[in-house]
């Protein structure tokens, strides 16, 4: 047997599930998907998949083995493309991670639009604020918001930044005044987001010098941005939200936009992939469709 053929027959066994989709995605018979997936494990001498008669599972070095042959499918499908010079088409699955709001809000959008102008292509959308290893996950590209660690084998760019807004309501305001310096915060109620072991600070920025951390009183603490930004509608405190989130709410006057003369502080958002010889066309577009389109939702 072929062992790319046999990589790609495994491939799609893992991506659908059962033998059974992957014969039918591949127009292939049932057992002779079997025998492509025990021929890889004959020649490698280790299982790559439990099965039962109900359910199949990878094995820890299944799980391995798998990552890597997405990796030498994805080079092989690249090496035919400059081949053919099928270059301006992307095909095959993009496996994109990202936070669950900022991706529904900004980025699923732009994705989707990339999609619908390149049919073969497919998208696979993970949308979670769990820190993910791209290569051991098998994702293409992550979106990640804020400081970024230096990894190995790991690229990163910087493809936009989003200015962080004190907003409240105006019932609020009406009831407990309005701040006019981040002095005055320590006088008001806010709501807080936090995470187990973990409150982030209001952050403004100052000229040549670390930026300066504001806590109101913490009124609530909720771990879901679009949460807070109810909680400060409904009146219950001080925010300190993303523009593109509070954006149309301060428009609709739900919500107003405080300190106008502090400079915001900004947080860059960054798309990383995995280190690779040769970028896949289906990356490197998406790579740019999200440089060129996030952006305007930032703005």
């Amino acid at each position: 047997m072929d062992r790319l053929t046999s990589m790609s027959v495994f491939v799609k066994a893992v991506d659908l599930g059962s033998f059974a989709a992957a014969a039918d995605a591949l127009d292939l018979s049932g057992p002779m998907v079997g025998k492509h997936v025990r021929f890889l494990e004959e020649r490698l001498g280790a299982r790559l998949i439990n099965r039962t008669t109900r359910r199949q599972s990878l094995t820890d070095f299944g799980r391995a083995y798998y990552e890597r042959c997405r990796l030498v499918l994805a080079e092989v499908e690249a090496a035919d493309a400059l081949v053919t010079g099928q270059l301006s088409e992307p095909r095959g699955k993009l496996r994109v991670t990202m936070p669950a709001l900022l991706g529904r809000r900004c980025v699923a959008p732009i994705l989707l639009q990339l999609a619908q102008q390149y049919p073969t292509l497919e998208l696979d959308l993970s949308f979670g604020d769990r820190i993910i290893d791209l290569v051991e996950d098998g994702y293409d590209l992550a979106i990640r918001t804020g400081n970024l660690e230096d990894r190995a084998g790991v690229i990163q760019r910087r493809v936009a930044r989003h200015r962080m807004i004190v907003c409240a309501s105006p019932s609020y305001i009406e009831a407990n005044g309005r701040p006019y310096a981040i002095e005055d915060l320590g006088r008001h109620h806010a709501i807080i987001y936090t995470r187990p072991g973990w409150i982030h600070p209001w952050l403004f920025p100052r000229d040549d010098q670390p930026p300066i951390e504001a806590t109101p009183i913490v009124r609530m603490r909720l771990d879901d941005l679009d949460a807070i930004a109810d909680a400060a509608t409904a009146g219950m405190g001080l925010a300190w939200l993303p523009s593109w989130l509070v954006r149309e709410r301060i428009q609709a006057g739900t919500l107003v936009a405080l300190l106008a003369d502090q400079p915001g502080y900004f947080f860059d958002n960054y798309v990383l992939w995995p280190k690779t010889p040769h970028l896949p066309l289906k990356t490197r577009l998406a790579v740019d469709a999200l440089a060129a389109g996030l952006p305007k939702f930032m703005a």
